[in-house]
Parts: C-alpha cells; sequence; structure tokens
C-alpha cells in the first residue's frame, strides 16, 4: 500500500503547521515547522525543515534542519528585539505589530519545481531558486539561483551547472512535473534508466 496519498498530507510527530496548503503526495518531516507555505505536489521535506513565508514548487526535496525563508529582525531601529513586535508577550495593554508581521509575510521565497535543498541549507526571504537548481548542504543563500545551477558555500555561489542549458530548457518546455500521476507512473522505468537528453528525445522535449 502507497504510503503517501492525494489531498492528504503525510505529517510526521511533532510537527507544526500555520496558515499552510498542501498539493497531492506532499510529505512532512518529524519536528518540521511550517508557517504561511503553500507546497505543491510530490513535494517533501525530511525532519526538522523549517519554512516560513515560502512557495514551494511542485517534486521539491528538502533536506533535514534546512531553512527557507528564514525571518530577519528590524536593523534600523533603536532595538532589533522582538519586544518591539511581539509586544503582547512582554506587557498586559501591548498588541502585537500587525504591520511588521504582514511584512514579514510578504517577503516570499519561492522554490521551483524538481528542486534540491540540502541538509542545513537556509535560503532567505524573496529569493528565487529556479526549477531543477540544488542548493548544497550548509549553503546561505542570498541572491536568486537561476534554474537547474547547483551552488554552495557561505554565501552560495554557482558550482556548475545540473544540465547544460539546452537541455534545461527543454527539461523545462516539457514539463514533466504537470504530468498526471499515471503518465509519471507510465514513464517510471524511463525516469530511472534514462539520460535526460535521451529522456527528452522519447517524450518530445
Amino acid at each position: 500500500m502507497a504510503k503517501l496519498k492525494p489531498h492528504l498530507p503525510h505529517m510526521e510527530e511533532n510537527c507544526t503547521i500555520v496558515d499552510s496548503s498542501f498539493g497531492d503526495y506532499v510529505s512532512i518531516g518529524r519536528g518540521s515547522r511550517l508557517v504561511n507555505v503553500d507546497m505543491g505536489d510530490y513535494s517533501y521535506c525530511d525532519r526538522y525543515a523549517d519554512m516560513a513565508n515560502a512557495v514551494i514548487g511542485k517534486f521539491a526535496n528538502i533536506a533535514s534542519s534546512s531553512r527557507i525563508g528564514a525571518t530577519d529582525h528590524p536593523l534600523n531601529g533603536a532595538s532589533l528585539h522582538h519586544f518591539m513586535y511581539r509586544s503582547n508577550d512582554y506587557w498586559d495593554d501591548a498588541e502585537r505589530d500587525a504591520d511588521f508581521f504582514a511584512h514579514r509575510a510578504s517577503r516570499t521565497a519561492h522554490i521551483g519545481h524538481d528542486t534540491w535543498i540540502g541538509h542545513g541549507a537556509m535560503v532567505k526571504p524573496e529569493i528565487t531558486i529556479g526549477h531543477g537548481a540544488v542548493v548544497a548542504a550548509g549553503a546561505l543563500v542570498t541572491k536568486d539561483v537561476p534554474p537547474y545551477m547547483i551552488v554552495a558555500g557561505v554565501p552560495a555561489k554557482p558550482l556548475r551547472e545540473r544540465q547544460p542549458k539546452d537541455i534545461s530548457e527543454r527539461l523545462m518546455a516539457l514539463a514533466w512535473w504537470d504530468w498526471s500521476h499515471e503518465k509519471i507512473r507510465a514513464s517510471l522505468d524511463d525516469f530511472r534508466k534514462l539520460p535526460a537528453l535521451e529522456f527528452l528525445e522519447k517524450y518530445g522535449g
């Protein structure tokens, strides 16, 4: 019996989920926290992932202890402490700073289809990770990552293309991530065995 189902994300124990939505065949690892996240079909995160204010594409592979949309503190005032915006935690007669939280929530990180975010990597707010890209373990991503690029380091910098540009463009045009569940199953052997170019030639990309 398949573990993952449409319309019902598989969640392991001790997850915190707030204002988030999920596509089909999604899996959330133990102890993960998701706040204001829209996660696409077939995407998953491993244990203790921490995501906020993010749109995650389809077939995203998010490793353990990674952080996406890591929130910032205000830097321009007299203090950067959260007593300024979580004020009701400290005083009965003070309210949370709704404008601050609305601004934070608007700074969306975007993770493309068929991406891989490595263990312990961090993606800052308002960053876009292109389709097919790879973020190496421990990387700190402060700039947008082009499609099918592999980045690593602190701050993250390009290492090499995952696929040559002509192939990556054809893969994006093919958009296999939009295929039906049944078509992907029927093509499973080819996904496993064929190099990208042969796969494209067979499926018209």
